[in-house]
């Protein structure tokens, strides 16, 4: 990575400091100001385990498209390591808290004093088993958590007043399908990975952390990826069918884990709902006018990507001129403006985390 992005990722890392650290004592502004309704529980720290959904920042600099151009361009300016042209799912739950978003794990030395704001262990790529790319999957993720909590970095005090967030976009499938696998496996794979999401999500609530998000499998068969084959006119079905399936078997083992614990302690985002819902209808955002299928970030070969370059240093890709009129920024993640259109479908649901 440029020594200038990684100066500049430095000064928002620090300046963030006194932001996070000042979070309790703007908190009853801030959420009065978003018209939220406080029960007794108010998190004042957020631990992230997932992928590219939720990563800030962990994935390596030499390797990571999202540490290169176009990504970043509407936030903060330049590349810092979001899978998005701005802001993530972590940092609109982050504002709703009204905290801080907390720091990507790989940062955590470079953040002066107690990480007051939590951790984000997200990595891009990464799944809830092992998706052959050598980083941490989920179980890897909460072993790094656990192990600051042993050298006491976070005491079980400051875990009680914790919010997990626990995403999971569908790398498994796709190292499913990389590595053979038929579709008459799939059913049983897709069991499989949502009964270790349940053992994960069990392991986080068990050392402390009081409320655990997880979120619903997104509509797999709306992204670019695959709308591209219909021009980006429609969705492929087929495969919102495997999302469904894992959807319907998460909601189960959710179920049964709130049943075993005193109170519902685990709360599902239903981003399946609410990727459809924004796709689907007339926004706010756009006016009268839809979110498109399209990428605003295209590549122009088949075998790049968006922030790919030539031997020459050319871009292999094309960017829209107005992201903030599109829900996907490139083949698999939603843009800025996407994803602030389904934090507020989602903000409701957000509200249980009080109760």
């Amino acid at each position: 990575m440029e020594l200038l992005s990684y100066t500049f990722f430095l000064f928002f890392l620090i300046a963030g400091e006194e932001v996070c650290a000042n979070a309790q004592d703007r908190r009853m502004k801030t959420l009065t100001h978003h018209h939220h309704t406080y029960g007794r529980f108010r998190p004042t720290k957020l631990f992230v385990f997932g992928d590219s959904y939720a990563d800030t920042g962990n994935n390596p600099m030499s390797l990571a498209s999202s540490w290169k151009a176009p990504y970043g361009a509407t936030f903060p300016g330049k590349p810092a390591g979001r899978y998005s042209d701005g802001r993530v799912l972590t940092d609109y739950l982050a504002r709703f808290m009204g905290i801080k978003s907390p720091l990507p794990y790989k940062f955590r030395k470079y953040g002066p004093g107690k990480l007051r704001c939590g951790l984000n262990f997200a990595y891009g790529g990464t799944g809830v088993f092992d998706t052959g790319n050598l980083l941490p999957n989920m179980t890897t993720q909460i072993g790094l958590l656990q192990r600051l909590i042993k050298d006491k970095v976070y005491t079980k005090r400051d875990l009680k007043a914790s919010l997990a967030l626990f995403t999971v976009s569908g790398n498994d499938y796709d190292a499913y399908t990389s590595n053979g696998g038929t579709e008459e496996g799939l059913p049983a794979f897709i069991t499989n990975v949502v009964n270790q999401m349940a053992i994960d999500l069990k392991r986080v609530h068990h050392i402390g952390i009081r409320r655990v998000l997880v979120t619903t499998l997104q509509p797999i068969g709306c992204l670019p990826r695959q709308t591209v084959y219909s021009s980006y006119k429609q969705c492929n079905e087929t495969e919102n069918t495997a999302s469904e399936y894992h959807n319907q078997l998460l909601q189960e083992v959710v179920a049964t884990l709130n049943n075993n614990t005193k109170e519902s302690s685990f709360i599902i985002l239903d981003t399946f709902s609410a990727f459809k819902t924004v796709l689907d209808s007339k926004t706010v955002l756009t006016g009268n006018s839809k979110f498109s299928l399209k990428p605003c970030c295209e590549p122009t070969r088949i075998d790049a990507n968006c922030g790919s370059l030539d031997k020459n240093g050319k871009e292999l890709y094309t960017v829209c001129n107005e992201p903030e009129s599109m829900f996907f920024w490139d083949t698999v993640h939603p843009t800025q403006a996407g994803w602030r259109a389904v934090y507020l479908t989602l903000r409701s649901s957000l509200n249980s985390i009080n109760a």
